[in-house]
């Protein structure tokens, strides 16, 4: 077996494999969980989201997102406008808990620094489909900032749960051969 080395730069490397730079890491994971947790409670606490009107505000926010398809430069692409007909519209109750249920977990995984990057990716796949949508606000700085999560997964969650769990599961169901 040949070993293969690449040199990483002083600065890929503070950022994505240093534990020094685990403090910044871990304001930033923990600030965008905060906004995760807080936006998914206040779907699962709203019944127009989930409960027994589940899917009336998800469908107001599609409505709203064809509604952005015309024009010379339409915010909304005519290939997600047809994803969300054929797809989301008719299984809006569905698609509502979902999303209400996916913003909690991927908050409790930031916060708590559990699965730190499957999180982040969740949250930057949901912030990428808001955005396809035709929803600005804060959607594209929680995307960058999931990207960074997602980059630096190795010392995003040192201060966190992943830290214990992850060489267990590392241990458990991937334990390196000796030859």
């Amino acid at each position: 077996m040949n070993n293969l080395f690449m040199k990483q730069s002083s600065f890929a490397h503070f950022f994505t494999t240093s534990t020094h730079s685990a403090p910044l890491w871990f304001i930033i994971r923990v600030y965008l969980g905060w906004e995760w947790l807080m936006a998914g409670s206040e779907k699962i606490m709203n019944p127009a989201w989930f409960g027994s009107e589940a899917g009336a505000a998800l469908n107001g926010f599609v409505q709203g997102a064809l509604g952005k398809t015309g024009g010379a430069h339409p915010d909304v692409q005519m290939w997600y406008a047809a994803f969300l007909k054929a797809t989301v519209l008719p299984h809006v109750v569905t698609w509502s808990n979902a999303i209400a249920l996916g913003e909690v977990m991927v908050g409790l995984g930031l916060v708590v620094g559990l699965f730190t990057g499957i999180a982040a990716f969740f949250g930057f796949f949901m912030n990428l489909n808001f955005m396809l949508a035709g929803t600005v606000s804060m959607n594209p700085i929680f995307l960058i900032l999931a990207l960074g999560l997602m980059i630096a997964r190795r010392v995003a969650g040192y201060y966190g749960l992943d830290r214990f769990v992850q060489p267990f599961i590392q241990e458990k169901f991937f334990p390196r051969r000796i030859q």
